[in-house]
């Protein structure tokens, strides 16, 4: 049963606006929740839980959400989570798994960098999550991920990862040091080199590697990018759009179709009529799904609720950190490991209207054809200041490039019974 947001669940803006007020007035401001929850909306519970293991990093990319845009957070917060840290945590996951008898939690290792740390303490946050499990929830079935940049990436890293079943991904913006010519480490020399070697020995462990995530970078031939990044045989290419907004678009960005969608339709048309399918690429999969009327496990298309929380070093309970990328505090919850529980963020505002699907959109959104693929696009994307987050996808002209390509080549391939390998 789906409940439309009405204006029983809108407060009212405010009159003035200050420049972010504690929060973007959408939803933070507008958003009535106990109304919400009144009108019979019921909130998803948390599936997959990023522990922040480092709040620092050996790199220092120059786009990098974290410590290169709006939100400087990290410099009052711990350098590295503590063991105590990482058990409340554990405990707090138990506690939500059991109240809602959850099959599986997803944990992602991140950071920072979190392989700053010893081998031998990399899965003590997992192993932490594994053990509160078999005591309060032990139907919960737990995966594990790391997401590294790669230049620590070691035989022995890798052996103590493997063996405590944690797969691991790597950001890398193309397989040639040209395309990673913003991931520098802190006295601004390449990072590329460590690492590609990190990869060619991630790419001895198949059973462990998740895939490689790559910024589109329209200033590098989308071709050369996608058939480089083969070299390193990663199983999934996830192509993320660069973290922008309204109030601070992405490089050569038009308010109409702009470049992004041409890149990414340029890959598309090389992935799709290769002879064999030498890896998955997110986006496409994702898109086709949706064309399909398939779910797609995605925050940055589609509808479905977002199911995501973040533990700070601090024990800080936070939303997705991509939205550090609109402004100061942006992730910020005010609830951490001590004090709140992980369903009392369920009905935070900033949560709950992630949770809202064709809801929370923008009314041009609700209304276009494409919105069951879209969904709106990813919600940093739609940050506007003085606003908040209710406004279109900042590349929703790429997405709408992109979007209707790909149903484009669905029908050629369901009309002429040529589909791609």
């Amino acid at each position: 049963m789906s409940h439309a947001i009405t204006s029983d669940l809108v407060l009212p803006a405010p009159r003035t606006a200050s420049r972010h007020a504690r929060h973007a007035p959408w939803p933070h401001t507008r958003l009535d929740v106990p109304a919400l929850r009144a009108a019979g909306h019921r909130p998803q519970p948390i599936r997959q839980f990023v522990l922040k293991t480092q709040g620092r990093c050996n790199l220092a990319c120059t786009y990098c959400y974290v410590y290169e845009m709006a939100d400087q957070g990290w410099r009052t917060r711990p350098a590295v989570m503590t063991p105590d840290t990482a058990l409340r945590a554990a405990e707090r996951i138990a506690e939500h798994a059991a109240a809602h008898d959850l099959p599986r939690v997803d944990l992602v290792l991140h950071g920072g960098e979190p392989l700053l740390g010893p081998p031998a303490a990399l899965a003590g946050p997992v192993e932490a999550v594994r053990a509160a499990l078999a005591r309060r929830s032990p139907r919960t079935r737990v995966t594990a991920a790391v997401q590294t940049n790669g230049t620590l990436l070691t035989r022995g890293r890798l052996a103590a990862l493997s063996a405590a079943g944690i797969r691991v991904g790597v950001s890398l913006d193309g397989g040639l040091p040209a395309h990673n010519a913003r991931r520098v480490d802190h006295a601004g020399r390449p990072g590329f080199g460590a690492a590609a070697r990190g990869l060619r020995l991630l790419a001895r462990y198949p059973e462990s590697y998740a895939g490689v995530l790559c910024v589109v970078d329209v200033t590098q031939d989308p071709v050369e990018t996608y058939e480089s990044l083969l070299a390193f045989q990663p199983p999934v290419i996830g192509l993320l759009l660069p973290l922008a907004n309204w109030s601070n678009p992405p490089p050569g960005w038009t308010r109409h179709a702009g470049p992004y969608g041409d890149w990414l339709v340029a890959v598309f048309e090389r992935w799709w009529h290769d002879g064999v399918r030498r890896t998955r690429i997110r986006i496409f999969e994702e898109v086709i799904a949706l064309l399909l009327g398939l779910p797609a496990a995605t925050e940055t298309l589609g509808l479905a609720p977002v199911t995501t929380a973040v533990v700070e070093t601090d024990g800080s309970i936070e939303q997705a950190d991509s939205l550090k990328s609109a402004y100061e505090g942006a992730a910020a919850t005010g609830m951490t490991l001590d004090s709140h529980s992980f369903d009392e963020l369920l009905d935070h505002p900033g949560f709950a209207a992630r949770q809202l699907g064709r809801e929370a959109l923008a009314p041009g959104c609700r209304a276009c054809e494409l919105v069951e693929v879209c969904g709106g696009g990813h919600y940093p994307h739609r940050y506007r200041e003085r606003e908040g987050f209710r406004q279109p996808s900042v590349y929703c002209g790429d997405l709408q490039t992109v979007i209707r390509h790909v149903a484009r080549a669905l029908h050629t391939a369901a009309t002429t019974g040529r589909a791609a390998s």
